[in-house]
């Protein structure tokens, strides 16, 4: 089998707060029965079982939502304890958690410290920039709690990124949010444009254009390169050094096919994506099919090509070695369906790129050269 790794929704869509432009809230219509989703123990650990079973170099999960806090602590040790009984020798397991972190305690966090999770909390700025979109239920915006959990993690030395959503709530304001982060010393950064369509594929309110995300993420890396670079770790900026010194795509949307991982719904249902949980495009349940006949499924691997039916102007453009084209994302909402649809953050993405591509290649013949020079300490 391709390596792959797992996206799982144990409370589906359900979560503590009603963000305005949370993408994944509007899937709970996709599974209307019940008002109130959680993962089963047999799902669990069928979950988990079938996929030890396979050949992996590791085996990555991917704990999301919605707000997968919601199952509770006993929840994720009984997801520890599983992987302990059905990992074989040797075998190397990694926990990733995305959260708004609002319901995590002593108790969650020590778990997570003591297993080693990966945590990614959301945190869009300070509190006049977050508060705009991420409210709570009775509209009251979650900052002040969200920094209390943060000092919960940071009590247990749990591992965490800050996830910025970049919306009509922050962008124009990349230095602020650079500058607040570092100085709560928040060193491990994601930068996530937020683009959402109406069935119409119109961009919704809270959408931000191709420019406005090659402004933003101009500022940032402007700021990164500055003085940051061997400090602050930027996972688009990690990554596009890593292509240049190693040759491989290790984020989805710099990539060639949509063929990475699975998403997993709290009741077994398999997805390739969780930007396209379509009934239309299940794949099946892990109830009742291998991880095998969801990878060769025809639906599966159709759907993963889709990322190279790309525009004919793209493959002419200097920038196209390394976006790929973009995410399917925001090529196919606005065109009904169509693939060969540039990507609406074209033209931020060929801002981004030449503003910084000569600064990344001088960066990446930096790291070449101290690895060299370290070989030869080490006499390798």
């Amino acid at each position: 089998m391709k390596p792959f790794t797992l996206l799982i929704k144990p409370a589906s869509a359900d979560c503590n707060l009603n963000c305005s432009y949370c993408f994944y809230l509007e899937k709970k219509s996709v599974y209307p029965e019940s008002r109130i989703h959680r993962m089963s123990d047999a799902v669990l650990e069928k979950m988990i079982s079938s996929y030890l079973q396979t050949k992996q170099p590791q085996y990555s999960f991917g704990w999301q939502g919605g707000e997968p806090t919601l199952m509770g602590i006993e929840f994720f040790k009984k997801a520890v304890e599983l992987q302990q009984k059905y990992g074989h020798p040797g075998t190397v397991v990694g926990n990733g958690l995305q959260t708004n972190a609002v319901l995590i305690d002593d108790d969650m966090a020590a778990h997570f410290a003591k297993y080693n999770y990966l945590l990614g909390v959301s945190l869009d700025g300070p509190p006049e920039i977050h508060d705009l979109y991420r409210k709570n239920h009775a509209g009251a915006g979650s900052h002040a709690e969200v920094m209390k959990a943060i000092e919960v993690l940071k009590k247990h030395k749990v591992e965490f990124n800050i996830l910025v959503l970049v919306s009509r709530s922050n962008v124009g304001k990349a230095k602020e949010v650079y500058k607040y982060l570092l100085e709560n010393e928040f060193l491990f950064h994601q930068y996530i444009p937020c683009v959402e369509f109406d069935s119409s594929g119109k961009p919704l309110e809270w959408s931000i254009t191709g420019r406005e995300w090659g402004e933003f993420m101009c500022d940032i890396f402007d700021s990164w390169h500055a003085s940051d670079t061997r400090k602050v770790s930027i996972r688009l900026f990690d990554s596009i050094l890593w292509y240049l010194v190693e040759g491989q795509r290790n984020i989805c949307h710099l990539g060639r096919n949509c063929c990475q991982y699975f998403v997993v719904e709290y009741n077994g249902d398999v997805y390739p994506c969780d930007f396209f949980v379509d009934p239309k495009l299940k794949l099946g349940n892990i109830m009742e099919n291998s991880w095998e006949e969801l990878q060769d499924s025809v639906k599966y691997k159709e759907f993963g090509a889709l990322k190279s039916k790309w525009n004919s102007e793209c493959e002419k453009c200097p920038c196209f070695e390394l976006c790929s084209a973009d995410c399917l994302k925001h090529r196919l909402p606005q065109s009904q369906n169509n693939p060969r649809t540039i990507s609406c953050l074209c033209e931020g993405w060929k801002m981004f790129y030449t503003h910084s591509m000569k600064k990344f290649k001088k960066l990446a013949e930096q790291i070449k050269k101290d690895r060299a020079a370290q070989g030869q300490q080490t006499g390798r």
